[in-house]
C-alpha cells in the first residue's frame, strides 16, 4: 500500500467471539449511514452486543441486543440512503430498519448471499430497500461461521443463536 495515498474509506475491525471481520465503510457513497455507524463505533456502542438474528442463506444481524436479548437504547433514526447505487450483495453491510423507510438506528446486517430483493427499486415504502454502507474486506470465513451457528427462539425473537455470538469490540483501524 502506498503510504503517500490516504485510504479513501475507513476500515472497521469487528472482533467477535468467533473471530475477526474487517469492513470497509463507504463514506463516499453512504455519508449519512457511514457517519452514523462510525459514531456508534467511536462511542463503543457495539461492544458486548451480539449477532441476534442469524438466517443461513440470507444474512447475520447485530448491533441492537445484549447477551440477555435486552435492547440497547439508540440515537434518533437516520435518512435511508438505499438509493445510493450500492447493492445488497454477498459480503456487504446494510442497515436494518422497520417497515418505515427512515427508521435505521444502530442495527446492521451482513449479507451472506446476493439479496436483490433488498435493493432500492423505487420510492414507495415497499420498494425503497435497505441502505448498503460497507463491505467485508477480510474475515468472510468468520461471517460464514456465524451463519452456521445453531439458532432458536428467544421470547418473541426467532433465529437467535443458542450460544451468543458476541461482538467483543468494534474499532476503526485505518
Amino acid at each position: 500500500m502506498d503510504a503517500e495515498k490516504p485510504i479513501k474509506n475507513p476500515v472497521v475491525s469487528i472482533a467477535t467471539s468467533l473471530g475477526e471481520v474487517r469492513t470497509e465503510i463507504f463514506l463516499d457513497k453512504a455519508p449519512i449511514t457511514g457517519k452514523n455507524f462510525l459514531d456508534y463505533v467511536n462511542e463503543k456502542f457495539y461492544d458486548d452486543l451480539i449477532f441476534h438474528r442469524v438466517i443461513p442463506g440470507f444474512m447475520i444481524q447485530g448491533g441492537g441486543f445484549d447477551k440477555g436479548m435486552q435492547p440497547k437504547a439508540t440515537k434518533a433514526p437516520i435518512k435511508n440512503e438505499a438509493a445510493n447505487g450500492l447493492r445488497n450483495n454477498t459480503g456487504t453491510l446494510a442497515m436494518a430498519r422497520t417497515a418505515f423507510v427512515d427508521s435505521a438506528t444502530a442495527q446492521f446486517f451482513i449479507n451472506v448471499k446476493d439479496n436483490d430483493f433488498l435493493n432500492h427499486r423505487n420510492t414507495s415504502a415497499e420498494g425503497f430497500g435497505y441502505a448498503v454502507f460497507g463491505r467485508v474486506i477480510e474475515g468472510m470465513e468468520v461471517v460464514q461461521k456465524i451463519e452456521k451457528v445453531k439458532t432458536g427462539a428467544h421470547s418473541t425473537h426467532q433465529n437467535v443463536p443458542v450460544e451468543p455470538v458476541v461482538i467483543q469490540s468494534m474499532r476503526i483501524v485505518s
